[in-house]
């Protein structure tokens, strides 16, 4: 094969993997909003139930102790979906930025169509910028797995201060627990996300 075909092979070969790319990036993100809806619809039902069942004292505790379980096994298995779907989504477009980065190399020459893709820092940080953000502690807690983590961080702390009420101990050192708990699992989850984002930049 001439070198002018197989030149020609390898563009249309890229050109698709960049729209192969870019539609696993939006089936990603469609499934990260679709999961996320469902888990807060589902929180919000639970409130809602909860609203209903709050006038009649005998039910509270059954219906808290069947419905909090629930919300927060959902939550964290949603949570760890969506840090998967991060990095995938963080991956595909890092791929999408070293074939922008062959255009730019090899046709782009005196234009700046895809000079963002050569910049300094590697195809990883080419890709955070094409999205408007640069890789950091801050920029994760802007990330939908760390709303989800926070909701979920709540879900624990309410549940760790209601047992401990349940169990006879003080308001004060029951909220005291709660917090201190609800803080802890946020901070486990961002733990998580950090080394998830960690991975797909080494």
């Amino acid at each position: 094969m001439e070198d002018r075909e197989r030149e020609q092979a390898l563009l249309t070969a890229l050109t698709t993997e960049h729209f192969v790319l870019q539609t696993s990036r939006s089936a990603t993100i469609t499934e990260s909003v679709g999961r996320t809806t469902v888990f807060l619809s589902l929180l919000s039902a639970g409130l809602i139930g909860l609203g209903f069942v709050s006038g009649q004292g005998a039910l509270i505790r059954p219906y808290l102790a069947a419905v909090l379980p629930t919300l927060v096994i959902t939550g964290l298995l949603t949570f760890a979906r969506l840090v998967q779907n991060m990095v995938e989504n963080s991956l595909d477009l890092r791929r999408i930025q070293q074939i922008r980065a062959y255009y730019q190399e090899r046709y782009g020459a005196g234009y700046e169509f895809f000079a963002d893709a050569v910049g300094s820092g590697g195809p990883m940080r080419a890709a955070w910028a094409a999205v408007g953000s640069r890789p950091g502690r801050l920029s994760l807690l802007l990330t939908t797995a760390a709303m989800v983590a926070a909701v979920n961080a709540l879900l624990i702390g309410v549940g760790v201060a209601l047992l401990l009420a349940l169990a006879g101990a003080g308001s004060t050192v029951a909220i005291v627990a709660g917090v201190v708990a609800a803080l802890a699992a946020f901070v486990v989850q961002l733990t998580h996300v950090r080394r998830a984002s960690i991975s797909q930049l080494s």
